[in-house]
């Protein structure tokens, strides 16, 4: 088997029906394809054993988050006798032109050192879905981007770093991160890593586990000549908890790997911009951490 890919779903039905149609017109790469379902209320379990019953279906009884969801499908994987060599994530919002699995699977065949390989990401308009290719949000980098100066300079190389937009969005690249809505693994580097931190809710488990592919020795690329398109769901833009949970995400990827190495000045800015951006509901967490951090010096 050449490529095993894992798809969470999430009250997403007619998404899923169109992601799993476009898959079905992949050629020149055997894929096996599981979908996860996250206690979905909406139909989408139904829908998938009449209309997809060839697909592989994990239906969880509980929400437990991006995270949990997908180890569910990729600890099935990983336990096989003969696993895929590759694995991926991919979200329901996407759909996938005939080739490009093709093109990615070929890239990491070509690349021994990539543990990571992603696509170009074009949203409904056709321009670039920038999460696609990322820089690790160090302090220095997270700070710059709560004063917005990665979107007033874009093209800077010192502020543009979030998103890497100082790059040729159409030219190959090594980057630290790309994002989980399509992000191919080879499956050694995974094995090495280890499975997504279900600490994360939803938000930065991809970030997270591309930063410990890489402690693991191996690096990420960003290939845009394979493309898919990602229809980010406008709801989530509107969704409260979604964007409690964004800087929840941003909070736990930096007191995981950021804060111990911090100066007290620059943690103390990280964490209020944090709260601040995250609003009421994070901000006692984030000062009480913050606090027993100052007691423990």
């Amino acid at each position: 088997m050449d490529l095993g890919i894992v798809i969470l779903n999430y009250n997403t039905r007619d998404l899923l029906r169109d992601c799993l149609r476009s898959l079905a017109e992949t050629r020149g790469v055997d894929i096996d394809v599981t979908v996860v379902d996250n206690a979905s209320r909406d139909g989408s379990v139904e829908m998938l054993r009449a209309e997809f019953p060839q697909t592989r279906l994990l239906a969880s009884e509980t929400n437990g988050g991006y995270a949990y969801g997908n180890n569910l499908a990729l600890r099935e994987f990983l336990a096989r006798p003969e696993p895929p060599r590759a694995l991926m994530l991919l979200n329901t919002d996407t759909l996938v032109p005939p080739d490009a699995l093709t093109l990615l699977l070929n890239f990491l065949d070509a690349h021994p050192d990539a543990g990571i390989v992603g696509p170009k990401l074009l949203l409904r308009d056709g321009s670039l879905d920038l999460a696609c290719r990322r820089s690790f949000p160090t302090p220095e980098i997270s700070f710059y981007r709560m004063l917005g100066l990665s979107k007033l300079f874009p093209k800077s190389k010192r502020f543009g770093r979030y998103n890497l937009t100082y790059l040729d969005e159409n030219e190959t690249a090594q980057v630290d991160s790309v994002v989980g809505a399509a992000m191919l693994m080879r499956t050694q580097a995974l094995k090495q890593a280890g499975l997504l931190d279900e600490t994360f809710f939803m938000y930065g488990e991809d970030l997270d586990l591309a930063l410990r592919i890489k402690q693991a020795g191996w690096n990420a690329y960003y290939y845009p000549r394979a493309q898919i398109l990602h229809y980010k769901r406008e709801s989530s833009k509107q969704s409260k908890k979604a964007q409690i949970e964004f800087y929840r995400a941003m909070y736990i990827f930096y007191v995981k790997h950021y804060r111990q190495t911090t100066p007290f000045y620059l943690d103390w800015a990280v964490l209020s911009g944090i709260a601040l951006k995250g609003g009421l509901a994070l901000a006692p967490e984030i000062f009480r951490a913050r606090t027993l951090k100052g007691a423990n010096r």
